[in-house]
């Protein structure tokens, strides 16, 4: 195990009813989104990799395609990834996105949910952030949570849930 004091913070995790942590950063549109913009809203909050990449385009294409109906929910998705805003920007227009990006290039917010940790490929560790996602409730609570989300059928779960 590694002795990097980063690594042990990061491995902080929330779990189901703990008080979602606060987070405000840029979206695609250089537009400041805050928690706080969503008091009295329930929130699907998904951490992702890189924006253009397979497993990710994939994600955000089946919220966007399913985002009517989560909005009849009354429910707000928003993205989260270490992308900067221009390439949130490029993301969003390329897949016609109608959902909030986050830019959370010093990864305070992926941090703050413990979704950035030691990853494994083809033999080599590093650190990057794992796919997850959590449902906020209208009272700022986690009330659900997926890591290591596999895509194919995730979006349908999680309408199932809210």
């Amino acid at each position: 195990m590694t002795k990097n004091p980063l690594f042990y913070y990061c491995m902080a995790k929330v779990s189901v009813g703990d008080q979602a942590p606060a987070f405000e950063a840029l979206n695609q549109n250089e537009e400041l989104i805050k928690s706080t913009d969503f008091i009295d809203k329930k929130i699907v909050l998904y951490f992702y990799p890189k924006d253009m990449t397979p497993g990710c385009t994939t994600e955000a294409c089946d919220f966007q395609e399913n985002l009517s109906r989560i909005k009849r929910k009354k429910v707000v998705v928003i993205g989260v990834s270490a992308d900067s805003v221009q390439r949130h920007q490029r993301f969003a227009e390329k897949y016609d996105l109608k959902f909030n990006l986050l830019a959370d290039e010093d990864l305070k917010i992926c941090k703050s949910y413990g979704v950035y940790l030691r990853k494994k490929l083809y033999g080599k560790s590093y650190m990057g952030i794992v796919r997850s996602t959590f449902i906020i409730g209208e009272d700022g609570k986690i009330e659900h949570l997926f890591d290591k989300v596999k895509v194919k059928g995730h979006v349908d779960e999680v309408i199932s849930l809210l």
